[in-house]
């Protein structure tokens, strides 16, 4: 019996070498590599990815626009960096003598933006401000933080920071921390009680959050593993209860912790959401396939790759490892001059926070935040033509930056299409009755730029929709999968009256756990020019007079102007209800009105989490609905810079709590949507995505309804689609 266990555990650590040595060969063969597709690597060119012993996930890796990103070159002061320019900084900096003897590893390698006056000024045609690399890098316990001119060839900025946090986890520290735990021979042979075999393994790195001085001066990765038997929908099959935490940089475990061995793993059966899966027909009548065509092509230009042009509106685009996409320079045409108005410098998600409702050991760390210690564009995979964009969809690749500074193209992680789904821009019709025979109405088409991130189980899409009437909304839809916790509970009769378990048992063994969405967008607002003021106007009941009319109330609207940043820290209420305006008061239209845009909140979940809890103080920008602050080119991610175990001390709270004066000066407004999920039966085996948005809505920034003159639909201008038995 003895000489058969040693043969068996002899067996699994010889698995586990192989395990090693594939990932040992995979990145030898990426590292080599000086241009990375991630059509070929993508396992490897994300973060919060999944390693599988065995894999059978393929990806389309169609590519509707083709483009050759070895000449590109940049046109405007904002394009990100080029392959070659990437490939430049990386020549300098290792050429930078702290860095000759021991390069580090590249966490992120994106453009400096230039000083904010100097893209105001610059117009086509002239000469590009002197572009320059931010970079992160970390090596022998530091995080780096640098600036390369490109130019000069010269790094002109090398920080070390000194406060708490580590940037975003390379492919190569996911690597490390997935494979250091089959080195263990305490957790092979947990795996092999809880009777699963290595090959039937899919493991995940977790964010550890950050939980008191005991996790400080390391870098720790949370590994949790899944059954992967019978199913591609491995969420569904979690291995209950063992949590193994690894020092990347030591490459060791520190602790594993197996307190579920009682819980049974759930079963494959109905959890596959692939259509290949599924054996019967949906039961309804079928949807006949429908898709919007443009017989004469898109309205929209895109110039040299991000500049963005479509009916009144002009904006700069680029995909961005960390936020996901960037919208800078929007500007809309105004309907009476024809002159182009500038609304918002830039805009952006900031950062995600997902804090699960669970405080039992094996959850109560999973508090992620998901753009600052994964990335919302890392985690971006390819867009699939037809079903995550519409025919006619122009297509943008990502060129990001693997661990060791070499570039590599994420293909189609932005799509940018026109959409039409029978919405009205405005109306009137007038009775016959008054003898006028009056029907008016406006079709409504807008301008979508969307991106997708499958950020570990969750997917989010993200949305930036463009209206002719100056609106702009920001759109989240939250889809993918749950995550789950195994029970031993298989119907609601078993589970005592008494227990708390958390969320909701949606399947056999199986419970959906309670958590929050927070996601935070920086949006820098420059209405007119940058100088702005931020405007609370405060709806109120007014009490009539005896006798002054019938009416026992009315609603007033009483404007403020906010003089410093805690007076623009908001908390949205039902039943206070208040209007929240950014305005230039230097610009008035032609009736005195300060030209302006307001807030249309959407979303509205707030935190309830105690604010002195460790994940809160992290991602107190859930705190308020609406801030407000002077604009500093340091201060753009609500959570901080170095989120991933972070204390917090560097955030959107922080600097609001400063409270310097917003009045007539360049101010940013943050705005944090908000969902609660309590778990259903129906988001089992996948979600149903939900959708949720605001939005940035003119306030008399425009003399008149800027889409007036716009033109109806007409039967002769539109494409004849007929049935094909009608052919």
């Amino acid at each position: 019996m003895e000489v058969a266990s040693f043969q068996r555990l002899c067996y699994l650590l010889l698995i586990g070498l192989v395990i090693l040595v594939s990932i040992r060969s995979w990145f030898l063969h990426v590292e080599e590599t000086n241009f990375i597709d991630c059509s070929i690597y993508s396992p490897w060119c994300t973060f919060k990815n999944r390693f599988q012993a065995t894999s059978n996930i393929f990806l389309d890796t169609q590519r509707p626009t083709s483009r050759d990103h070895q000449t590109h070159h940049p046109h405007h002061p904002l394009d990100p960096l080029t392959i070659q320019e990437i490939n430049k900084a990386l020549s300098i900096l290792q050429s930078h003598p702290p860095f000759i003897s021991s390069f580090p590893a590249i966490h992120s390698l994106v453009l400096e933006e230039p000083h904010k006056p100097q893209v105001l000024n610059w117009k086509k045609g002239d000469p590009l401000p002197p572009r320059a690399a931010s970079v992160i890098a970390f090596s022998q316990g530091h995080s780096h933080i640098l600036s390369v001119d490109l130019n000069t060839a010269q790094v002109t900025l090398h920080e070390i920071n000194e406060g708490s946090g580590y940037p975003i986890l390379t492919r190569d520290d996911v690597a490390v921390a997935l494979s250091t735990p089959f080195a263990d021979a305490e957790f092979n042979r947990t795996i092999l009680a809880r009777g699963v075999e290595l090959a039937d393994l899919t493991c995940v790195p977790l964010a550890p959050g950050w939980y008191g001085a005991k996790e400080e001066g390391r870098r720790l990765v949370k590994v949790q593993c899944f059954s992967n038997r019978g199913t591609a929908n491995y969420y569904m099959r979690p291995i209950e209860g063992l949590t193994v935490t690894v020092d990347v940089d030591q490459k060791k475990v520190v602790h594993l912790s197996n307190t579920g061995s009682d819980i049974p793993i759930p079963k494959a059966q109905n959890t596959d959401y692939r259509q290949v899966a599924q054996n019967d027909p949906p039961q309804m009548l079928p949807i006949n396939p429908i898709s919007m065509e443009q017989p004469k092509g898109p309205s929209f230009q895109v110039e040299n790759g991000h500049l963005i042009k479509w009916a009144n509106w002009e904006f700069h685009l680029k995909p961005d490892p960390r936020a996901g996409v960037v919208v800078s320079r929007a500007m809309v045409r105004d309907s009476e001059t024809g002159r182009m108005r500038s609304v918002m410098y830039k805009g952006m998600a900031s950062e995600l926070f997902v804090p699960y409702m669970d405080p039992t050991e094996g959850w109560y760390f999973k508090t992620y935040l998901d753009a600052g210690e994964y990335g919302m564009g890392l985690t971006a995979l390819p867009l699939d033509p037809l079903n995550d964009c519409p025919r006619y969809s122009y297509y943008m690749d990502a060129v990001f930056v693997a661990a060791d500074g070499s570039p590599y193209v994420r293909p189609n992680m932005v799509c940018v299409f026109e959409r039409y789904a029978g919405e009205i821009g405005w109306r009137h019709a007038e009775s016959p009755i008054w003898g006028k025979k009056i029907r008016e109405v406006r079709p409504k088409v807008t301008l979508v730029v969307r991106m997708a991130a499958s950020v570990g189980n969750y997917d989010y899409i993200i949305d930036w929709e463009f209206q002719t009437d100056g609106l702009i909304r920001i759109k989240v839809g939250l889809s993918g999968m749950l995550l789950v916790k195994g029970t031993p509970y298989k119907n609601m009769n078993q589970v005592p009256k008494e227990e708390d378990m958390y969320g909701t048992l949606v399947s056999e063994n199986v419970i959906g756990v309670i958590h929050d969405h927070f996601i935070n967008f920086y949006l820098d607002m420059d209405i007119d020019d940058s100088n702005n003021s931020f405007v609370k106007v405060h709806l109120t009941k007014v009490d009539t007079s005896p006798g002054e009319s019938p009416r026992k109330s009315y609603m007033s609207a009483k404007r403020q102007v906010v003089k410093t940043e805690k007076d623009a820290q908001i908390k949205l209420k039902l039943y206070d209800p208040s209007e929240f305006h950014v305005i230039n008061p230097s610009r008035r239209s032609i009736v005195g009105n300060p030209s302006g845009y307001k807030v249309v909140p959407g979303g509205t979940a707030a935190s309830l989490l105690d604010h002195n809890d460790p994940p809160q103080l992290r991602s107190a920008f859930t705190n308020n609905q609406i801030w407000v602050t002077p604009y500093n080119r340091s201060e753009e991610w609500a959570g901080g810079l170095f989120a991933f175990q972070s204390k917090g001390e560097n955030t959107l709270g922080v600097w609001s709590d400063r409270d310097r004066p917003i009045e007539n000066k360049d101010i940013v407004l943050w705005y944090t949507m908000g969902f609660h999920h309590v778990p259903c039966q129906e988001d089992f085996p996948i979600m149903p995505t939900v959708i949720s948005s605001f939005d940035l809505k003119p306030v008399n920034f425009f003399d008149r309804n800027p889409i007036l003159r716009a033109s109806p639909n007409v039967e002769k201008d539109l494409p004849i689609c007929r049935p094909a038995s009608a052919a």
